[in-house]
């Protein structure tokens, strides 16, 4: 079993954390005691302890277990990681017709993350991961937003494969619920129309300003944020998504709920501000939005069940 030690750099990110957030110094010893058992990580118990956020220094361990890349059975753990490691390494990365906008897309992703550095190696990460996805998946087309949905693993995650496997995990999934057109078009719809049914006031002034829907609300909804949303919150809120079996379905009300904390900001707005906004989001607090987005799913649900009682009768 491989053991999950702290570095000296690791323990001072801890306390530094740990410092203004209390919850991250005992969700780091629970989720460790979670993690470092001989043979089988009880994963429901690792979803219930994760769902309130995961302490960096943990995250892609956490990551892997949650989206199944890693088995709960650690009885041939390392074999298993061998194994892995192979199959990735047998895979064909070179994709020369995506190679060259992969590596512009992440020297601008990079840039917006301000304190890291570019480098090779970072590059070609990227290029590999995508790469090989896209040779995998050749209905798939390359968009810059591939970049922008790996980028929490590259940040989580020492080993390629891991990385190429939690992608391809994440990617799947969505593809599976949004896999044709209509799909696309019915989450749209649903978000739109919830939009103008509980931030009634809100959507009006995004009317009378004339925010073009189409540039922002399929992107929000489809990629889970991945594009607008800065690292440290896009993390937090995947740290839940990952624990939850209908994330998808929460995101929509997660979108509303951001909505709906940004509200005044975005009434004191004008259309090209209101756009530079949607497209570029500040750090939220995501605790108070992901509770948010659980409360508005479980209002909409409850008022769809007693619209259908009421209907039948």
């Amino acid at each position: 079993m491989i053991q999950l030690l702290n570095t000296p750099s690791q323990v001072a990110k801890m306390k530094k954390e740990a410092s203004y957030d209390p919850y991250l110094a005992s969700a780091m010893n629970e989720l460790r005691e979670i993690l470092n058992v001989e043979m089988y990580v009880d994963v429901d118990k690792l979803r219930r302890a994760a769902r309130h956020g995961i302490p960096s220094e943990i995250r892609g361990e956490v990551w892997k277990f949650l989206l199944g890349v890693e088995p709960a059975d650690r009885s041939h753990e390392l074999s298993n990681s061998k194994a892995k490691a192979d199959e990735y390494a047998q895979l064909d990365k070179e994709n020369s017709e995506s190679t060259k906008r992969i590596r512009g897309e992440v020297t601008r992703y990079l840039k917006r993350l301000g304190n890291h550095e570019e480098t090779a190696s970072q590059f070609s990460v990227f290029e590999n991961v995508i790469g090989a996805y896209l040779n995998g998946n050749k209905s798939v087309e390359y968009s810059p937003v591939l970049v922008h949905m790996c980028g929490p693993f590259v940040e989580c995650l020492s080993e390629e494969w891991e990385i190429y496997y939690c992608f391809e995990q994440l990617i799947d999934i969505i593809a599976d619920e949004y896999y044709e057109e209509n799909e696309i078009n019915e989450c749209v719809a649903k978000f739109i129309t919830l939009f103008r049914t509980l931030l009634p006031d809100l959507y009006n002034y995004f009317q009378d300003e004339e925010v073009d829907f189409n540039e922002w609300v399929a992107s929000w909804n489809l990629n889970l944020l991945a594009k607008e949303l800065p690292l440290d919150s896009l993390s937090r809120l995947w740290d839940t998504y990952f624990c939850e079996a209908n994330f998808l379905e929460l995101h929509v009300y997660v979108c509303l709920a951001i909505l709906t904390y940004c509200k005044e900001n975005l009434e004191d707005l004008e259309q090209s501000e209101i756009r530079t906004m949607l497209l570029r989001l500040p750090e939220l607090d995501m605790d108070q939005i992901l509770q948010q987005g659980f409360n508005l799913m479980h209002e909409i649900q409850e008022r769809e069940i007693s619209d259908g009682v009421n209907g039948s009768m």
